[in-house]
């Protein structure tokens, strides 16, 4: 019998968006807390809002294709299949091993008990309908073999999952535009697969989450892939380069904190890398939009000072008037809480006890954004730049941001000019 979450009785009050041209949502990688993001989309589907644009890289590519594989009536209950189909029920070591803590009021250690025990289950013996141990692994002195076979993990059984959950004729004829990101291996540059410019099949997805050396290169059309992660682990730039003269609603969900505490142990080292190496840079991406909209209204300032017959006929003035028009972007964050039983093994856990608490954790983090109406008004073109994010607290201002307000939980920072 199929897995589920459980459900939160408080629902959201009805929701009226206000008029954007785009709503995109944007998905980063992060493997098993991916489901986090499926919570996340469960809240927008309550809340009655459905994106137009959704950017993947990673697992998030691999949630990508459910959602926009599916009808919209049936992409929640699509993302509940794939998820339950991919995690492990713990088995009844695991479970004693959990069991035995909790007796002793020992939460914490029976869930980091738990996730050991499923982690370890995943390096062995890999996940259902999605990767499995390679068996010979290719070894040094045995000559060269091509890039889709130099991996510790098999990963066709995706290929199958994929075609089971997601229906490609609608991912790429649909209502919802797709664009996930790969590198090629050859030249190292990072590409976004984008059903508005080709056909995307199992192997686009598949190449956006082929993270080496676990898993092997996916080649498509002469080329070798491997994650997206490796060069950005958010398509965040990838949406905002197209969002020029657009007011855009922007669904970030980031599975990595790139704020968290000082290494204690060399586990702690290994977790805090990850987290910092895969997490999004939405401040640098906020400065320069800053420098991108401070040149715009420069430009307006000087067209104010141009006689109107000049700018009518020169094409120059013409191309300075469009430039001169920024962009609206309203970026609400959300971003996934480490739990403090899990460990660097967070990534690969993928036992359905944990899966349903990312999933819980993404539904209420949407849920709380939504209690927050003012943070869903369209920002004016002067303001430029918005970001929201319900975790944010004022104490976790960087040095770098001191000169800034502080703002207390869940407040907005501002990009104006």
């Amino acid at each position: 019998m199929r897995s589920s979450t459980k459900k939160n009785n408080r629902q959201p009050d009805a929701f009226v968006l206000p008029r954007y041209d785009e709503i995109a949502l944007v998905l980063q990688g992060g493997g098993a807390l991916g489901s986090y993001q499926a919570g996340v989309f469960e809240g927008l589907v309550e809340a009655g809002v459905q994106p137009n644009w959704i950017a993947g890289v990673s697992i998030g590519a691999l949630n990508t294709a459910i959602i926009a594989g599916n009808a919209p009536e049936k992409r929640v209950e699509a993302l509940h299949d794939f998820w339950n189909s991919i995690c492990h029920p713990l088995d009844w070591v695991g479970g004693l091993g959990a069991w035995i803590p909790t007796v002793f009021g020992m939460h914490d250690q029976s869930r980091k008990w738990a996730g050991l025990w499923a982690a370890g289950r995943a390096l062995t013996e890999g996940q259902p309908g999605f990767f499995s141990p390679r068996r010979p692994l290719p070894m040094a002195g045995f000559g060269k073999q091509t890039s889709n076979l130099v991996s510790y993990y098999d990963t066709s059984a995706l290929r199958e999952t994929l075609l089971q959950f997601a229906d490609f004729d609608r991912i790429n004829d649909g209502d919802i535009r797709v664009s996930v990101g790969a590198v090629n291996v050859r030249n190292g540059n990072l590409v976004y697969f984008d059903n508005t410019k080709m056909r995307l099949e199992p192997e686009h997805f598949m190449a956006s989450g082929a993270l080496p050396p676990g898993f092997p290169a996916v080649e498509i059309d002469g080329e070798y892939y491997w994650d997206g992660g490796l060069v950005s682990n958010t398509p965040l730039t990838e949406v905002l380069r197209d969002a020029d003269h657009k007011d855009a609603l922007v669904f970030q969900v980031d599975l990595w904190s790139a704020r968290g505490n000082p290494p204690g142990d060399f586990l702690d080292v290994s977790e805090r890398a990850k987290d910092i190496q895969y997490s999004s840079r939405t401040r640098a991406i906020t400065n320069m939009l800053a420098d991108r909209q401070k040149h715009a209204r420069f430009i307006k300032e000087l067209l104010a000072h141009v006689p109107p017959e000049v700018l009518k006929s020169d094409p120059l003035f013409r191309r300075a008037e469009e430039a001169a028009d920024g962009s609206a972007i309203n970026v609400v964050h959300l971003i996934y809480k480490n739990k403090p039983y899990e460990g660097h093994y967070k990534d690969y856990e993928f036992s359905v006890d944990t899966m349903n608490e990312h999933w819980e954790s993404g539904l209420e983090d949407i849920r709380d954004s939504f209690a927050h109406r003012e943070w869903f008004d369209v920002p004016s073109r002067e303001q430029g730049f918005v970001t929201h994010d319900v975790h944010r607290r004022a104490d976790a201002v960087p040095q770098s941001d001191r000169n800034m307000p502080e703002l207390p939980l869940g407040a907005e920072r501002k990009v104006a000019v």
